[in-house]
């Protein structure tokens, strides 16, 4: 059952996550806020493999790639709220020059699920008692993209029914387990938008 206090305390840690998200998303250098230029489209037309060979010759710079791919993420999460942690650094050249530039991922900006441990940040996984609880190191799986190369640009959350699948849905209980999960809002997709017609 749940109390009231613990749904007021739920309310206020969803309030405050999204607040810290739209505060990090308005910090963002004005490059991430534009539209889409030619020279981002030249680098999100690239495969990755090209993108990284690129890196290892010094024809484009990490940071560029960011930009680019960052300009989409956010663009994206304008529309459907996709981003649940926003980690690119506002001052990015100081981050990117900690990274293996000649590794397989060399400059790649990484969008990872929100179960992935990456220091300085929370790892809620939808739950609004997870949050404001920044992990103090990056784990296992941060650590292994990090070596090869990547730069972790933001975390996207997990959908709802995947956390459930591993329980019987029964109706009485589903509504509980979906208010508990709304931390950072409804995720819209393709067949919830409203027409663009």
């Amino acid at each position: 059952m749940i109390t009231p206090f613990d749904y007021l305390e739920h309310r206020r840690a969803c309030k405050q996550k999204q607040l810290e998200r739209s505060r990090r998303i308005a910090e963002l250098p004005s490059e991430y806020h534009g539209s889409v230029a030619s020279s981002d489209r030249l680098i999100l037309d690239k495969s990755i493999e090209e993108l990284v060979q690129d890196v290892h010759k010094e024809v484009v710079r990490p940071v560029d790639i960011l930009r680019s791919y960052g300009k989409l993420a956010i663009r994206a999460h304008a529309k459907t709220n996709c981003l649940t942690e926003v980690m690119i650094d506002p001052g990015a050249e100081q981050s990117i020059a900690t990274i293996n530039l000649k590794g397989p991922l060399a400059g790649i900006p990484v969008s990872l699920k929100d179960t992935i441990v990456v220091g300085g940040f929370d790892t809620s996984v939808g739950y609004s008692r997870y949050t404001g609880k920044p992990y103090p190191n990056d784990g296992t799986m941060a650590r292994i993209l990090k070596d090869a190369g990547k730069v972790a640009a933001y975390m996207e959350g997990l959908a709802e029914i995947q956390l459930l699948r591993s329980r019987p849905l029964r109706e009485d209980k589903l509504s509980h387990h979906l208010v508990i999960l709304r931390v950072n809002q409804r995720c819209l997709g393709p067949h919830n938008q409203p027409s663009q017609y």
